[in-house]
């Protein structure tokens, strides 16, 4: 499996894409290999099957232009239950396909599945770059450079923003793949998702752009500061 320069994590199909569709919209587009992992099924969602989901994940993949996608079938709702598992398999993947950069939920969140992967990242990203960790797997000892978190379903000051001005009417087209999660169609329950949600990326992103004097931003969070030469 060749190498990717980002590695995209989240909890369920669309988690990824709500928080950082542009900035991967943008690696795509330089030539660098975005790959995207979703750690369940999200089979327990209100609205949409499984295999609804995961062919709006493909649509969207087209989209983004994503080198890969993953999804290592963890329990919806069980991350906790399941979480030495889920952090050996994280491991494994930073090893296999040795990311310049992870990105990964920011870590508060009104979903306890987003907060359980923030937490799940943090650990197998540390956890990769220990040569004794897990050596009988097939991969050698490697530490991504960074570690990023993109917002979801929380807005915090964000420590880095990424201009997406370019390409924000193509981040929302790659949300709108996700019709079941988005729409409230004649056989959907009422979820905050599909009760003007995009609006709310949309507002977001704006605000972040607005603060930082561009359009449209993504804004990320790092838990370690930057080593810069200049200002």
């Amino acid at each position: 499996m060749k190498e990717l320069d980002i590695l995209a994590i989240g909890a369920h199909p669309d988690d990824v894409e709500i928080g950082a569709a542009g900035t991967l919209l943008l690696a795509a587009k330089r030539g660098e290999r975005v790959g995207i992992l979703d750690l369940t099924y999200a089979e327990l969602s209100s609205n949409g099957t499984v295999e609804r989901r995961q062919s709006e994940a493909a649509a969207a993949d087209r989209l983004l232009g994503a080198a890969h996608r993953y999804n290592f079938g963890l329990p919806d709702r069980g991350l906790e239950r399941v979480r030495e598992e889920a952090i050996s398999r994280v491991v494994d993947l930073i090893r296999e396909t040795k990311p310049r950069v992870v990105l990964a939920p920011y870590w508060q969140d009104r979903h306890p599945d987003h907060e359980s992967v923030s937490r799940i990242v943090r650990e197998a990203v540390f956890s990769a770059g220990i040569r004794k960790y897990a050596a009988g797997q097939s991969h050698p000892a490697y530490r991504p450079a960074k570690l990023l978190y993109y917002f979801i379903n929380t807005t915090a000051k964000p420590d880095i923003v990424v201009d997406i001005s370019g390409v924000f009417e193509e981040k929302m087209n790659v949300l709108r793949c996700y019709r079941s999660q988005f729409e409230l169609e004649t056989d959907s329950v009422a979820t905050p998702l599909n009760n003007g949600y995009l609006e709310s990326v949309s507002y977001r992103e704006r605000l972040f752009g607005q603060q930082t004097g561009v359009a449209y931003a993504e804004g990320f969070v790092s838990s370690v500061p930057y080593v810069v030469d200049r200002l």
